[in-house]
């Protein structure tokens, strides 16, 4: 009998000698002594704002981890009552598991799981049933499950002489999952609970712990009485592990699981736009520099100042809620989508249609089958839709959505220091989740007379031209060329008043015919040089109506430009990360602005003073930022339109804050119908009035409400043009000119 013993004692040394060096590759891999002593598992990257607020994360598995200090004892009391009441006596293997769990396998019977808390962490931080599951022998049934838990004992009793029980347990609740994308005790308590780990109350605790056993079984927001019964067998393994009274049992199993249930994904948090533009480059850097952004742990700073953030969110949400009340007035009981001539465009919705992904799915899914696509296209089910009243679900075919979400209208706002081209907010549209597409930057469309400083800077620092200079308002034709008709274009209004102007108050009330003629003096081709060292980097066409925005850019692109001015002449791209740092705070990259100097500093103040014209002159485009937003300070500012109301810009600046935003619909034919909807001092500029309003009165942002400052040389051009207007400054602010729209007919039904 002893020498059956012995042989047994020795085929068993032997068998886990040869499962430890995967003999003849039968039994698998196991983690070298460096894997061991830096075992790894996938942590969420988190990106924070310049102020220290966590904006989002990115991830395969929402996974950060905590400290052991961070850990309630409660927390460690309903694990170890629930899965290893023994954990403090045994050295990663347990004897008594370890007899009934071999008996289960060679039985067939389940007594009961064998895994200590360490063999569990071994599991998990090894993926022991995956990537070390790659023996001959491994997929062999009762063989193969004998190797696996093997490998969990070694690498159990491995992890018991390299780290302590503390760390064990902390690894554990750090690592496991807990269902509904939460890895980790971390992002479990903020997602079922809303709490910090050392918050939780013990019935919450145990609630959590007893989730493990088999997330989606247990999950209390899936099978709340299911989960409630596993908490109330934790908390009764507690009590008889006299981790609590019987009092307490009593009191604690009588609670119902009071959730604060909130998943985290890219769609919710605080710029979801920016945090999506931002990952473009993080994903290539990551690439070159053999990091895993979605495991690797990292911390991303970012230029984002989390309070300029909600206020440029509130403010798109409020102006655009609004704006689409107008809208909606507007085209009440019609179709929006127009031709240039006004008539509806046909086919409009089937032609957008196909260039949906959707649809590409659906012809390749039914082979081209048209009648079978157009069946599906036009079924409907229940949806959740976008309003701005709320998310709302609503029965409705593709087809049907595709209408409903064209006629809304579309919004990009972006604020940025132009000393340092940190960008500061970032708003690419009115709810990241229901419309992915960014209008910051991925969006481009006609900037309209918000280009026109960029003809100005080339006339008054290569043409030699001043503010004051003075020019009539009358027609300038371009004459016809091979493959183009003569070209005369008209002011807003569409006539000319012959009335002389000077070049501050043209570009004050933006004046096409005083532009056109800066761009014949000019010429198209030094204009579009000028835009490409301002900072345009999209394609600029040198043609005669350049000078009105007729060539595509960005939001991103013109704040660039219109910082530039700010910035006494110095280009700084703008910038979104200052750092990133590895999961234990090393520095890995640092990133530093961009500059280079395009214009003098006289030529770069000239133009901050003739923009202030806009807002300070009568007749000024936004002149509204003082006389109805009541702003005392020195302010920048430049409308745009387009033809047909297409797009309405506005750009404003302060000695250290450059905004752009851009107002409109989703295709270039869905517009308001008229200008005192659609012009940008209507549709884009209140916007501004908003946000400002908001980051003047947070005196903790401390924007600078300073004049702007000017260059320590001499100016040699005069500013001050008032001698040269005579009798004809108009006193009528331009704001008080136009149409007010009637809201008389307006409700909350209209959005």
């Amino acid at each position: 009998m002893w020498v059956l013993f012995g042989a047994g004692v020795v085929g068993l040394g032997l068998f886990v000698l040869a499962v430890s060096g995967n003999f003849l590759n039968l039994f698998g891999r196991m983690p070298n002594l460096k894997t061991l002593e830096n075992p790894r598992s996938e942590l969420a990257s988190e990106i924070y704002s310049a102020d220290g607020v966590l904006l989002g994360k990115y991830f395969r598995e929402n996974r950060t981890p905590v400290d052991f200090k961070d850990l309630p004892q409660n927390l460690i009391d309903a694990l170890i009552a629930t899965e290893d009441v023994r954990f403090e006596q045994h050295s990663g293997i347990d004897a008594k598991s370890v007899l009934r769990a071999v008996t289960g396998v060679l039985t067939f019977s389940h007594n009961g799981g064998g895994s200590t808390l360490t063999q569990q962490v071994a599991k998990v931080l090894f993926k022991t049933r995956q990537d070390l599951n790659d023996g001959s022998l491994n997929g062999t049934g009762k063989i193969g499950m004998l190797i696996t838990k093997t490998k969990e004992w070694i690498l159990a009793i491995r992890l018991e002489r390299n780290y302590t029980k503390r760390e064990i347990i902390r690894m554990y609740l750090n690592t496991v999952e807990y269902g509904s994308n939460s890895f980790g005790i971390n992002t479990a308590a903020k997602t079922f609970f809303n709490k910090s780990p050392k918050n939780l109350s013990t019935p919450e605790a145990a609630t959590l712990v007893g989730i493990v056993n088999a997330p989606g079984r247990f999950s209390p927001v899936v099978h709340p009485d299911r989960s409630r019964k596993r908490r109330n067998w934790v908390l009764r393994q507690m009590a008889k592990s006299h981790y609590i009274t019987d009092a307490e049992l009593a009191q604690d199993t009588a609670k119902a699981i009071v959730l604060h249930y909130s998943v985290e994904n890219p769609s919710k948090g605080l710029a979801p736009y920016f945090r999506a533009e931002v990952v473009k480059s993080l994903v290539a850097w990551a690439k070159e520099t053999d990091h895993d952004l979605y495991a690797d742990g990292l911390k991303i700073y970012t230029t984002i100042d989390s309070r300029m953030q909600e206020y440029a969110e509130k403010s798109v949400a409020e102006h655009l809620a609004l704006q689409q009340k107008w809208f909606n007035a507007q085209w009440k009981g019609q179709l929006p989508w127009r031709d240039e001539n006004g008539k509806v465009i046909p086919d409009f919705l089937n032609i957008a249609m196909r260039r949906t992904q959707r649809y590409k799915s659906l012809m390749n899914q039914y082979d081209g089958n048209r009648d079978s696509v157009n069946f599906y296209l036009r079924r409907k089910y229940k949806m959740p839709v976008f309003t701005w009243q709320g998310e709302k679900e609503m029965m409705m075919s593709p087809l049907d959505s595709l209408a409903y979400y064209k006629r809304y209208l579309r919004a990009g706002f972006m604020a940025m220091n132009p000393l340092n081209g940190q960008v500061k907010a970032w708003v690419g549209g009115p709810n990241y989740k229901f419309f992915k597409f960014d209008h910051v930057r991925q969006g481009k469309r006609q900037p309209g007379s918000t280009f026109k400083p960029i003809v100005y800077t080339a006339a008054i620092e290569q043409g030699g031209y001043s503010p004051c200079f003075p020019r009539p308002d009358v027609a300038t034709t371009f004459p016809a060329v091979a493959g183009r008709a003569a070209y005369t274009p008209k002011n807003f209004e569409g006539t000319f008043t012959g009335r002389t102007f000077t070049l501050r108050q043209a570009l004050a009330r933006s004046m096409n015919s005083i532009t056109a003629w800066l761009v014949m003096k000019m010429g198209p081709e030094t204009i579009a040089t000028y835009a490409k060292r301002l900072g345009i980097t999209s394609p600029v066409d040198a043609v005669p109506s350049m000078g009105f925005g007729t060539s595509d850019c960005s939001i991103f692109e013109l704040c660039g430009v219109y910082g530039t001015f700010v910035n006494k002449g110095i280009h700084t791209d703008p910038i979104m990360v200052t750092r990133i740092e590895d999961k234990n705070g090393n520095v890995l990259r640092e990133f530093v602005p961009q500059t280079r100097e395009v214009l003098n500093e006289e030529t770069a103040y000239i133009m901050t003073n003739m923009l202030q014209a806009s807002t300070t002159e009568p007749g000024g485009t936004s002149t509204i930022l003082h006389t109805g937003f009541k702003f005392p300070y020195e302010i920048g500012a430049k409308t745009g339109t387009t033809s047909n109301y297409s797009d309405a810009w506005f750009m404003g600046i302060t000695p250290d804050l450059v905004c752009g935003m851009w107002i409109g619909g989703e295709d270039r034919s869905i517009h308001f119908r008229t200008g005192a909807y659609g012009q940008g001092a209507r549709a884009a500029l209140p916007l501004y009035g908003l946000f400002m309003q908001k980051v003047y009165k947070d005196k903790s942002i401390g924007i600078n409400t300073s004049p702007f400052p000017k260059p320590a040389a001499p100016l040699s051009i005069e500013l001050d043009c008032s001698k040269y207007y005579g009798g004809q400054r108009d006193t009528i602010p331009y704001d008080q000119k136009m149409q007010v729209p009637d809201a008389s007919d307006l409700d909350d039904k209209d959005i």
